[in-house]
């Protein structure tokens, strides 16, 4: 379970003084007559979910181990951040016993990013894995069609059985195409968004690919759909936080900074953006999401957190378990003048950091700070995390009175793109 920490956030009021409207806006929530109440999936997915085909996703990840050395995966949005930060939350940034490398495509227009994928999976053996609902989304639909060709070029007949596709059930350009090529397809469900959807198969695949455990993630779900679960602020610490952030945005803070001291969750932050952004920020409303990996954007960032304009307040993710920990070693020499530490853990020094950074940013910087702490950094752990974020940025926007679930602005740019493109 994910602890809260409200002690060094500056509120000028308590979430408490909210209570009866947090109350109702979950009774809205649960009883389905919210604002984009047709995108809730979430709230019962951990009960819902297909168990057929969570099997089937299962065989086929482990299907993919053998025969592979790569998988692709071809999306963009929530149909790669949320799986990326998964692997690499779990599995760390280089690991030694994942038998599959994930990479990842579709997710940008940039002609030298495609082209060097491309050269770095020509002499591996590959499996490609396409997610999208409509099969029209147009960065993962250029990816697609070369990776396609690439994949019938080098495989031949066998390239059918070396792409699988996450889409529509029963529509759609790309569920069309994997019908006709014979591909292996798993559901994007009708009620779950993009940008939730990786407790499902768009999720769920790639993740297995990478010897994740993903029944541990589905089991840390279903515990935080019921830790999460209360109506009472005073009792749920996911709808305290999300509370605390309209507070301070009624206190005049308007930028949040999702601070971690893990570089291995640098893709959880960029995953936690696009969930919040997306979410909140219409209406001419919402918190603009940052992010930092600390204490690494210290020394970039930490002095206008220190002393800049106080525009922002601080998330910080904290990790109560390392998954690795090292010893600081002795030297005789001590020519570093380092051995002030020789025996120390170097989680230990990580932590001291994190403890100091937040007295200088709360104390000497006036800037608030809530405080989230998660026992350790397993599948479990991230299960139970995409609970309370969900849970979190439900109640948050629907406290603006805005949809968290839609997201008309993102289509603003793609008809002026299309345009451009000279599309009809």
């Amino acid at each position: 379970m994910i602890k809260l920490d409200l002690s060094h956030a500056k509120l000028n009021e308590s979430p408490s003084a909210w209570k009866d409207k947090v109350a109702s806006v979950d009774q809205e929530l649960v009883n389905g007559t919210c604002k984009g109440n047709d995108f809730i999936g979430w709230l019962t997915w951990d009960k819902d979910y297909d168990k057929e085909e969570f099997a089937r996703i299962q065989a086929c990840a482990k299907r993919i181990q053998e025969n592979s050395d790569v998988l692709v995966v071809c999306g963009i949005g929530g149909s790669y951040l949320g799986p990326r930060a998964a692997i690499e939350m779990v599995n760390g940034l280089y690991p030694a016993d994942q038998k599959v490398e994930v990479i990842y495509t579709g997710n940008t227009f940039s002609s030298s990013y495609i082209a060097q994928v491309m050269n770095y999976i020509k002499d591996k053996r590959v499996t490609v894995n396409v997610i999208s609902k409509s099969g029209t989304t147009t960065e993962t639909s250029i990816a697609f069609r070369i990776l396609k060709q690439f994949m019938e070029e080098k495989y031949g007949e066998e390239a059918k059985d070396r792409i699988v596709a996450t889409t529509d059930r029963a529509r759609g350009t790309l569920k069309s195409l994997a019908d006709k090529e014979g591909y292996e397809t798993f559901v994007i469900p009708d009620n779950i968004g993009g940008r939730f959807s990786v407790i499902t198969p768009v999720g769920l695949l790639p993740i297995a690919v990478a010897g994740v455990n993903i029944e541990d993630l589905m089991k840390g779900l279903a515990d935080g759909m019921v830790e999460y679960g209360s109506s009472n602020v005073d009792e749920n610490p996911a709808y305290a936080y999300a509370v605390a952030r309209r507070i301070l945005q009624n206190q005049g803070y308007d930028v949040e900074m999702f601070v971690e001291y893990e570089p291995a969750m640098q893709k959880v932050a960029e995953w936690w953006k696009q969930l919040f952004g997306e979410s909140e920020g219409k209406d001419g409303l919402g918190i603009l999401p940052d992010s930092a990996v600390f204490s690494t954007d210290l020394h970039s960032l930490g002095q206008f957190v220190q002393d800049g304009k106080k525009v922002l307040f601080e998330t910080n993710l904290y990790v109560d378990q390392a998954p690795i920990d090292i010893i600081f070693p002795h030297d005789d020499e001590n020519l570093d003048n380092m051995n002030y530490l020789a025996g120390k853990s170097v989680d230990w020094v990580n932590k001291m950091a994190a403890k100091g950074t937040l007295e200088a940013h709360e104390v000497t910087g006036n800037v608030p700070n809530i405080i989230l702490t998660m026992p350790g950094m397993t599948a479990y752990d991230f299960g139970n995390m995409c609970a309370f974020f969900f849970k979190a940025i439900a109640m948050t926007t629907l406290l603006n009175d805005s949809n968290p679930f839609n997201q008309p602005g993102v289509e603003v740019y793609k008809k002026n793109m299309f345009k451009l493109l000279g599309k009809e």
